[in-house]
């Protein structure tokens, strides 16, 4: 992650801004348009039972974690070309950190 912890609450309102339409995080949640997130941090990409993942996610072969997320979701599209995410990422370090951090609590 950036150089400061986040702010669960603000994160959570980005996820609920941005987020929320297209992902659940609660264990009961299940898939919408992307995948469930309940269980994200360590888990590989590609990885959601019962989700069509595009060939580019599920080759990515990395595990979810505050780095990788962080890096994510600056770009998603950069970061794995051909991800079906339309989502043009969070470019502020801060609501990176803000997301990352509220998704860690809430997914687990």
């Amino acid at each position: 992650m950036g150089s400061a912890p986040g702010d669960a609450k603000k994160g959570a309102n980005l996820f609920k801004t941005r987020c929320a339409q297209c992902h659940t995080v609660e264990a009961a949640g299940g898939n919408k348009i992307g995948p469930a997130l309940h269980g994200l941090f360590g888990r590989k990409t590609g990885a959601v039972d019962g989700y069509a993942y595009t060939d580019a996610n599920k080759q990515k072969g990395i595990t979810w974690n505050e780095e990788t997320l962080f890096a994510y979701l600056e770009n998603p599209k950069k970061y794995i070309p051909g991800t079906k995410m339309a989502f043009g990422g969070l470019k502020k370090d801060k609501d990176r950190n803000d997301l990352i951090t509220y998704l860690k609590e809430s997914t687990a």
